[in-house]
């Protein structure tokens, strides 16, 4: 039992950093593997984890089918009029399909998920070939505190919108409240493992970076030549990873090309395990989105008459923590492969700067194919092939959410309760003015 609890406080290598963060999604379902062995360790697929999975799946299929059913939602206690029963049922299909194609996604696709976490293992290796050591007791402490942070959040809105519903006198049934609440769990989940998978790439792609510079300082200090041999210590960032120089400049470039197209892989592989889930995530998310800033503007502007028990705050409150909680996603989702990218390009700049530095030929003709592969492997994530995670989404979601809240906020000035309302106020003042003449 205690080399268990020590490997779970003192992880020694990249599968060990990672097993608190896939045992919970491995919980959930969404992971259908254990990690096996004690040398040499791998992943193994797992039969209870695919039937965890399924009746996951088979509980929230009834969950979802029976709000249908019931034709009771969460947002339908706060307020009832035709738009919000419109964005109530989109908002329900869209959870029960996005927790197929999560789900699904996650099973059919799971090998590329173990594939990924076979090569980062193996890029460490490489790297620690290069006298590279990350800690991994570090890395596991980040993700302990993720997965804190997303479960405080998670419990936080679901204890104070409960609270709120209770003080209001309204008790939505289990399964209405399983509906609405648990989909976001599942997906800020999915959120957190992709975070890491990029903050593995972001320090991979950082180390591989801290070489090189250290090469390009000892030339600039002309503290190394081409074949003399020489062994150094050197602290690179908080991460605690260390670098020692022992092998022939010729060989540690050779050795970085390989490390930098290993890398390039895994992050393409990545790429083909979550594109179908960022694309079901971030759809979502817009939705969402889209509806809770429309329900909040229009009790703000005050462009329709809500019949709610709920006060104005309360109701303004509970759309708006909905809303950053999509939104705490999303940029979640596309700062770390922003960060990721940004990261990679900055190995260029570096390899450029050596080979304008070095006097070797050998050298120089290493530097020049490591340049030529530099132009033909780059990392990108895509949502499914339809556009890439970047910043430049921030202005297409920014661009779409401005057109979608100015239709629906025409769409409202223009129902016919509120044109019976202006019809009748006209009527009134005409009345009322010919009354005066007479």
């Amino acid at each position: 039992m205690w080399p268990i609890w020590r490997e779970l406080l003192s992880p020694r290598d990249a599968y060990g950093a990672e097993q608190t963060l896939l045992l919970f999604t491995y919980v959930l379902g969404l992971t259908p593997f254990r990690l096996r062995g004690h040398g040499t360790r791998h992943f193994e697929l797992s039969r209870l984890g695919y039937l965890n999975a399924l009746l996951q799946l088979t509980f929230f299929g009834y969950c979802f089918l029976s709000a249908l059913v019931q034709e009771q939602s969460i947002v339908g206690y706060f307020f009832n009029s035709p738009i919000s029963q419109v964005g109530d049922s989109l908002q329900k299909f869209i959870g029960m399909t996005g927790m197929f194609t999560l789900f699904l996604c996650c099973g059919l696709r799971v090998r590329l998920l173990i594939r990924h976490c076979d090569m980062i293992a193996c890029i460490d290796n490489h790297l620690l070939d290069v006298g590279i050591c990350f800690n991994y007791s570090r890395i596991m402490s980040l993700r302990h505190t993720k997965l804190f942070l997303i479960a405080g959040v998670q419990l936080a809105y679901l204890a104070s919108s409960i609270s709120m519903l209770i003080y209001n006198d309204v008790r939505p049934s289990y399964t209405v409240a399983v509906a609405f609440y648990v989909p976001q769990l599942f997906l800020l989940s999915i959120v957190v493992l992709f975070g890491a998978i990029l903050h593995r790439c972001w320090q991979q792609f950082d180390a591989l970076n801290k070489v090189l510079k250290n090469l390009a300082h000892q030339w600039d200090t002309r503290s190394i030549k081409a074949v003399q041999k020489q062994r150094s210590l050197q602290c690179l960032d908080s991460f605690s990873m260390y670098t020692i120089v022992t092998k022939d400049p010729a060989e540690i470039i050779q050795e970085s090309m390989e490390i930098h197209q290993l890398i390039c892989e895994a992050a393409a592989t990545a790429n083909k395990y979550f594109t179908y889930q960022l694309l079901t995530i971030i759809s979502i998310a817009f939705l969402i989105i889209v509806f809770d800033a429309y329900y909040v503007l229009e009790t703000l502007l005050g462009k329709s008459k809500r019949e709610s028990k709920f006060k104005t705050v309360e109701f303004v409150t509970f759309f708006s923590c909905q809303m950053i909680l999509y939104l705490i996603a999303i940029v979640s989702i596309v700062e770390g492969s922003n960060r990721a990218i940004k990261k990679s390009e900055k190995t260029g700049a570096i390899v450029h700067s050596l080979l304008n530095k070095t006097k070797s030929p050998e050298v120089r003709e290493k530097l020049q194919q490591f340049s030529m592969q530099l132009m033909h492997l780059k990392i990108n994530f895509t949502a499914a092939g339809l556009f890439n995670i970047d910043r430049t989404l921030y202005f297409t979601i920014s661009g779409a959410l401005t057109t979608y809240l100015i239709i629906l906020l025409q769409f409202t000035s223009n129902s016919p309760s509120n044109e019976n309302s202006s019809g009748f106020d006209c009527c009134e003042a005409y009345h009322n003015m010919t009354n005066h003449t007479v």
